[in-house]
């Protein structure tokens, strides 16, 4: 039987993982589905635990590569998809019941080609209590900036038909994160918009390596992304305008630095500043904040306890 679905899961070192995320797709009440699981030279017992479950489930196709990053192993298992539609779903990561069967109805009845999203919700360690959530509708004569400004939701949350990846391209195997964003942005912007209200997928955050640990390589990835498509799209670029663009992209920039810098994680502030900085962008008031980080990180500590020392002190005289 060919499958309607083609399911992509890419698995480095997930061995402690595969059991949950591969059953819920086993527990899909949509059922014509292949699932493609790429061991992407994993030095735990990954690949092992991958020929096992292929042996119990023939819906299930176990390849193996070298190391060579997510966006790789994704691009390796759509080579050999065979859905009319790809969802992807990673190792650690796990999608209601329904996932499959609600998603895909939203895009079968259209005669246009769309992308599909839902909502989700962040499980596992620092997230304990957090509310899911459901993301607004980007279907909007604006869906091209707010599509600019960051990646709108994870790469499980969503659907696509394998022939629109295959006509305007796959992951960039370039980049070790922010992936899902070039290509939702890709795709974004030639093709509508489907929200699904519900919350239908789960990001599991545990103690092992997860991509969006590596903050900083995160946030240069991402501003690679948003300049690499503006490059590739220069009448998209020229619609939104400079001023919007810098908005968007610069100005989002320094929305993220003065909130780490507020929470603390000065460290990352410091980087993203100095990114601000270095395109020029920023009032007066925002310069006054963001100079320090020019310098050496100790003396950029040493000066904020200084101006907290000082403002405790007026505060006390007050």
């Amino acid at each position: 039987m060919t499958p309607g679905i083609s399911v992509v899961m890419p698995c480095h070192n997930g061995a402690a993982h595969l059991a949950r995320s591969t059953t819920s797709v086993r527990m899909q009440t949509r059922a014509d589905w292949e699932l493609i699981i790429v061991d992407d030279g994993s030095t735990d017992d990954s690949w092992q635990v991958i020929q096992q479950l292929a042996a119990s489930e023939p819906r299930i196709t176990p390849l193996r590569q070298l190391h060579s990053g997510a966006a790789a192993a994704r691009n390796n298992a759509l080579a050999s998809a065979r859905g009319r539609w790809v969802a992807f779903l990673d190792a650690d990561d796990t999608w209601h019941p329904d996932f499959l069967s609600r998603m895909s109805a939203a895009l079968g009845g259209r005669q246009d080609d769309a992308l599909a999203y839902c909502g989700w919700h962040n499980i596992g360690a620092g997230h304990e209590g957090e509310p899911p959530f459901v993301p607004p509708d980007y279907e909007t004569p604006d869906k091209l900036a707010e599509l600019l400004c960051g990646c709108r939701w994870p790469i499980h949350g969503a659907m696509v038909s394998l022939a629109a990846i295959r006509k305007y391209g796959a992951f960039d195997p370039a980049l070790r994160s922010s992936e899902d964003f070039d290509l939702w942005l890709r795709l974004g912007c030639r093709m509508p918009l489907v929200r699904i209200p519900e919350v239908l997928a789960c990001y599991h955050f545990h103690a092992g390596a997860q991509i969006t640990k590596s903050r900083l390589r995160a946030a240069a990835d991402k501003l690679l992304v948003q300049r690499k498509f503006l490059a590739t799209h220069p009448v998209e670029a020229k619609r939104l305008g400079r001023a919007r663009v810098r908005e968007q992209i610069e100005g989002d920039m320094l929305y993220r630095a003065y909130e780490n810098y507020w929470k603390g994680d000065l460290p990352m502030a410091r980087q993203l500043f100095r990114a601000v900085m270095a395109s020029g962008y920023g009032n007066a008031r925002d310069w006054c904040y963001m100079l320090p980080a020019l310098l050496p990180a100790r003396l950029h500590s040493l000066l904020l306890k200084g101006i907290g020392r000082a403002r405790s002190g007026s505060a006390r005289r007050g």
